[in-house]
């Protein structure tokens, strides 16, 4: 199972153990990360899930869809590291991967 590493607002990082094929969303939802508010659910409709991928990690994740891209541009501070995490799916090759949580998605 891939270890994700949560890094949390205040510093701390959480690391859990995800299954492939599994958004990095329901990830962060199942272990109590309450700064991934989802509140689409999963739907690429809300931004309320939005995180920030490690650089050394961002080119190992797919390309954006268009539909994330206009999503990204209702969260806050976004980059180019920023992501939507409810549409990174959990591979075995993100094994180790780092994202880090903003403190708030308004």
């Amino acid at each position: 199972m891939p270890e994700i590493h949560f890094m949390l607002p205040n510093g701390t990082v959480k690391s859990v153990q995800g299954t492939s094929g599994t958004p990095l969303m329901f990830l962060a939802k199942e272990n109590g990360i309450e700064q991934i508010l989802a509140e689409c659910g999963g739907c690429c409709s809300c931004a309320t899930c939005h995180v920030h991928v490690d650089p050394e990690w961002i080119s190992r994740l797919p390309s954006m869809s268009d539909d994330e891209m206009d999503m990204l541009e209702f969260a806050e501070d976004v980059d180019e590291s920023s992501r939507l995490s409810c549409q990174v799916i959990i591979t075995d090759e993100l094994d180790g991967l780092v994202v880090r949580v903003p403190e708030s998605q308004y």
